[in-house]
C-alpha cells in the first residue's frame, strides 16, 4: 500500500480528497438521525416512552414551575403581598407570549404545608423540542419579578429551562474542548518536529478523517442512531489516533532516512513496519470500541459505532495517503522551521533517534528487572486499590453543575417546599380500555397505596387518554433531590404499590418513567453491561495480539499491562472524586462518586488507546529481535527508539484530555482525569518501566507459542527482509540522499 501511494501519489492524495469530499456531501444529503429517548435508556423507562410515542403523546408540552416564598416566616400565601407577587408572575410569563395554561396555586391548591411557598405552573408553547431554545423570555420575565420584589424569593424550574441550561453547558464545554484541542495539539507537534509542515501533517490527517467520517456516520444514523456525544467522543479519538499514527509512520520515515536509507526505501521501510504496526493497532482499537455495542443503550451504541469508523478512516488514510504525501513533501516535510527549535539529531528526544533520557531510565530497569518490575507494578496496584470501593451514581443536578447556577437553587428550594415535586416519577397505564371499571379501581388503588406506604407525599396526579387508552400518573416521591431516598419510593411503588394494585388487572401494563427511574434502569444496564463488555474486548484483543506477534506470552502480558493501566485510572478517579483527595484542584469538591457511565466508557477507550502504544512499542522490539538481537538488546533499542514518539503521542493526548479536566460539568472533568491519568501512567510507567522490566525477566520465553497453535495463522511481518543502511567504507552509514522521490 505505501509503496503504491509512493508511486502514484497525485492519484492517492486526489483520491483522498475526493473521498472527504463526497463522504461529506453524501452525508449533508442524508442528514443525521440522533437516538431517541427510548433508545437512550432502556428497561421500563423506555418502555414508557415507546408506549407515550406510540400513543402520540410524547410531545406534550414542556412544563415549568415558578416559586415563590416568602423571606420573612410570618408571612402567608394568603397575605396581600404574597398574591401580589403570584399576580406578577402570572401577568409577567403571560406577557411573553411563548407561554400556556398558565395555573394560579389558588386554584390547583399548589400552597406548601407552611403556607409559605406556591407554585405558579404553565406550559411552554410549540414543540418541546425547540422549547429550551425558546424560554430564555420567560426567565428574563420571572427575574423582572424578583427584581420587582426583593421580600420574596422567585424562582424558575422546569423541562425547558433546566435543559437550556444543561444545553448551554454541555455545549460551551465541548465546544471549549474542540476549540483547544487542535491548537494544543499543533503546539506540541510544532515542539516534536521543529518544522510547521511537519507538525500540520498528523493534524490535517486526523481532521479530515473526521470530516469523512461525519459524512459517513450520517448516513449510517439511518439505520444506528447517532447524537451529539457520540460526534464529540468521536472526534476526541478521531484527533488522538489520527495524530499517534501520522507520527508512528512519519517518525520512521525520517529515522530510516537519518539512517543513510534513499526516500524511497525509507518510506518503504516506514510502510511494512510503522504501516503494519498502524493496521494491527487499529484493528485492536477498533475491536475495543465493538465492546460499547453490547450496552445495548442508544448513546453508547452510537459511540462506539462512531468511533470505530473515525478509527478505520484514519488508519487507511495513514497507511495510503500519508506515503504519498511525504513523497511529494520530500524535503519540503522540514519547511517552516521554527525559530529557537534546532532539528533534532539521532540523539535527541524528539528526533528520529534514541531517547537519552529514556536510555537512562532503561539502565537502569534492565540492570534490576525484578526490582523494577515489582516497584512498578505493586505502585500501580497501590493506586488502583481504592477502586475496589468505586461507588457510581448518576449525578444529580447539584452535583453535576453546582449549586451556583440559578436554576439548581431554584430545583433544590422547590424540592424542600414540595417534597418530589421537581422531578416526579411518571406512570404510563396502558390498557385495552382504560375507562373500564377495574381499570379505573385499580388507578385509583395505585395512587392511594402510593401514599400509604410512604413512596409519596402526595398529591397524586392522573391524567386520561381514553381515546388513546393511556393514563399517565405523576407520582412525587418521598426522597425529592436525594437520590437514595427517590430510589428507595421507586422500589416501593415498582415491587410492591403495582403488583397489590395495577398488576392485578389482566392486560394492564403500567412501566414507570420520570428522571429518578431512567437514573436506576440506565445504572442497571450498565451493571448488566459490564461482563460481557469486559470479556469480548479482553478476548478479542488476546486473539488479535496472539496472531499480529505469534506469541502466547506477549498477548497475556499485553492484556495484564493493559488492565493494571486501566484500574489505576479507576484508582484516580475515586480517590479524587469520591474520596476528595486533591478535588479542590479540578473543582471538584463534595461530588462523592463516579458518573455511571464512565467506568465502562473509560474501560473501552482505555484499553483501546493503551494497545495503541503497546503494538507500536512491541513490533519494534520484535522487529529488533528478528533481525538477531538478543532479547535483552532488542527491548533497548525497541524502547529506547520507540520512546521519543511515544512521549510526544502521549503528551498530546494527555494534554487534550486535560482539557475536559477544566470543563464546567462534573462528567466532563472525570472523564478528562481518568484519561488523561491513565495515559500519563501508560506513556511512562508501564511502557518505559514496567514492559522492559517484564520482558527482560522472561527473555526468550516473550517469543513462546505452545505448539498446538502452531495451526495459527501467520500475520507477522517479516523483519529480516528490510534492507539494512547503506554503509560507506569507514564503516559509517551513508547519510540520507535529497529528495529524489519528491521529484
Amino acid at each position: 500500500m505505501g509503496g503504491w501511494s509512493a508511486r502514484h501519489r497525485w492519484t492517492a492524495v486526489g483520491g483522498w480528497l475526493l473521498f472527504v469530499v463526497l463522504a461529506l456531501a453524501i452525508g449533508s444529503m442524508a442528514g443525521r438521525v440522533d437516538v431517541t429517548d427510548s433508545e437512550e435508556v432502556p428497561g421500563e423507562f423506555g418502555q414508557a416512552v415507546r408506549i407515550l410515542d406510540d400513543a402520540g403523546l410524547s410531545n406534550g408540552p414542556a412544563g415549568e414551575m415558578v416559586l415563590v416564598r416568602a423571606a420573612s416566616g410570618s408571612v402567608k400565601a394568603t397575605d396581600p403581598a404574597f398574591r401580589a407577587t403570584v399576580g406578577d408572575v402570572i401577568s409577567a410569563v403571560k406577557g411573553t407570549g411563548e407561554v400556556t395554561s398558565v395555573q394560579s396555586p389558588y386554584d390547583i391548591k399548589a400552597v406548601s404545608e407552611d403556607g409559605r411557598s406556591a407554585l405558579v405552573k404553565f406550559d411552554m408553547r410549540g414543540d418541546p423540542d425547540t422549547a429550551p431554545d425558546r424560554v430564555q423570555p420567560v426567565v428574563d420575565a420571572v427575574q423582572g419579578v424578583q427584581d420587582r420584589h426583593g421580600d420574596f424569593t422567585v424562582e424558575q424550574f422546569g423541562e425547558a429551562s433546566s435543559q437550556k441550561v444543561f444545553d448551554d453547558a454541555f455545549g460551551s464545554d465541548f465546544q471549549r474542548a474542540e476549540y483547544s484541542a487542535l491548537p494544543v495539539a499543533l503546539g506540541i507537534l510544532l515542539i516534536a518536529f521543529g518544522a510547521l509542515v511537519a507538525a500540520l501533517l498528523p493534524v490535517a490527517l486526523a481532521m479530515t478523517a473526521f470530516l469523512a467520517t461525519t459524512g459517513l456516520v450520517a448516513v449510517v444514523s439511518h439505520t444506528v442512531h447517532m447524537s451529539d456525544t457520540a460526534n464529540s467522543v468521536m472526534l476526541l479519538v478521531g484527533l488522538a489516533v489520527g495524530v499517534d499514527y501520522c507520527l508512528f509512520y512519519l517518525r520512521r520515515e525520517r529515522e530510516e532516512r537519518e539512517a543513510g536509507h534513499d526516500p524511497q526505501t525509507a518510506l518503504r521501510i516506514a510502510a511494512a513496519t510503522s504501516g503494519r504496526a498502524i493496521l494491527v493497532s487499529g484493528v485492536t482499537v477498533i475491536v475495543a470500541m465493538a465492546g460499547m455495542l453490547f450496552t445495548g443503550i442508544g448513546d453508547f451504541k452510537a459511540m462506539g459505532l462512531a468511533t470505530m469508523m473515525v478509527v478505520a478512516v484514519a488508519m487507511f488514510g495513514s497507511v495510503t495517503v500519508l506515503p504519498a504525501l511525504l513523497s511529494l513533501l520530500g524535503e519540503r516535510v522540514e519547511k517552516g522551521r521554527v525559530p529557537f527549535l534546532r532539528r533534532r539529531g539521532r540523539g535527541g528526544s524528539g528526533g528520529s533517534g534514541e531517547s537519552r533520557f529514556w536510555r537512562a531510565v532503561l539502565g537502569g530497569v534492565l540492570r534490576r528487572p525484578a526490582l523494577s518490575a515489582a516497584v512498578a507494578g505493586g505502585a500501580l496496584i497501590a493506586i488502583a486499590l481504592p477502586a475496589v470501593g468505586l461507588n457510581t451514581a448518576n449525578l444529580t443536578l447539584s452535583q453535576e453543575l453546582g449549586d451556583k447556577l440559578p436554576v439548581v437553587r431554584a430545583y433544590e428550594d422547590i424540592n424542600t417546599a414540595f417534597p418530589g415535586g421537581p422531578e416526579p416519577a411518571q406512570v404510563v397505564v396502558k390498557a385495552s380500555d382504560i375507562s373500564a371499571p377495574e381499570v379505573r379501581r385499580a388507578i385509583d388503588a395505585f395512587s392511594h397505596e402510593a401514599v400509604a406506604k410512604g413512596a409519596s407525599p402526595g398529591p397524586v396526579e392522573t391524567e386520561t387518554h381514553p381515546k388513546e387508552n393511556v393514563a399517565v400518573l405523576t407520582v412525587p416521591l418521598t426522597g425529592g433531590t436525594d437520590e437514595n431516598k427517590a430510589e428507595a419510593s421507586l422500589r416501593i411503588l415498582r415491587d410492591q404499590v403495582r403488583p397489590d394494585t395495577l398488576g392485578k388487572v389482566a392486560g394492564v401494563s403500567a412501566p414507570m418513567a420520570g428522571s429518578t427511574a431512567a437514573s436506576m434502569d440506565f445504572t442497571d444496564k450498565i451493571g448488566d453491561a459490564v461482563p460481557p463488555v469486559f470479556a469480548f474486548v479482553v478476548a478479542f484483543a488476546f486473539l488479535l495480539m496472539l496472531l499480529s506477534f505469534r506469541s502466547l506470552t506477549i498477548a497475556l502480558t499485553s492484556i495484564v499491562l493493559n488492565l493494571l493501566s486501566v484500574g489505576a485510572a479507576y484508582g484516580i478517579l475515586t480517590v479524587v472524586f469520591q474520596h476528595g483527595w486533591g478535588a479542590g484542584l479540578v473543582g471538584a469538591e463534595g461530588v462523592g462518586a463516579i458518573v455511571a457511565w464512565l467506568p465502562l466508557f473509560l474501560f473501552v477507550i482505555l484499553f483501546g488507546l493503551s494497545m495503541d502504544y503497546h503494538v507500536f512499542v512491541v513490533s519494534r522490539i520484535r522487529e529488533a529481535r528478528m533481525r538477531g538481537l538478543s532479547t535483552q538488546d532488542a527491548i533497548r533499542q525497541g524502547i529506547t527508539t520507540t520512546a521519543g514518539v511515544v512521549t510526544s503521542a502521549a503528551v498530546i493526548m494527555v494534554a487534550v484530555f486535560a482539557i475536559f479536566g477544566t470543563l464546567s460539568m462534573q462528567s466532563m472533568k472525570q472523564m478528562g482525569v481518568g484519561l488523561a491519568a491513565a495515559v500519563l501512567i501508560d506513556a511512562t510507567v508501564i511502557r518505559g518501566i514496567l514492559l522492559p522490566a517484564v520482558m527482560s525477566l522472561l527473555g526468550e520465553r516473550n517469543w513462546y507459542l505452545p505448539s498446538w497453535l502452531n495451526w495459527l495463522p501467520d500475520m507477522t511481518h517479516d523483519e529480516t527482509a528490510i534492507a539494512p543502511p547503506p554503509v560507506r567504507p569507514d564503516g559509517v552509514p551513508a547519510p540520507a540522499e535529497p529528495s529524489g522521490v519528491g521529484r
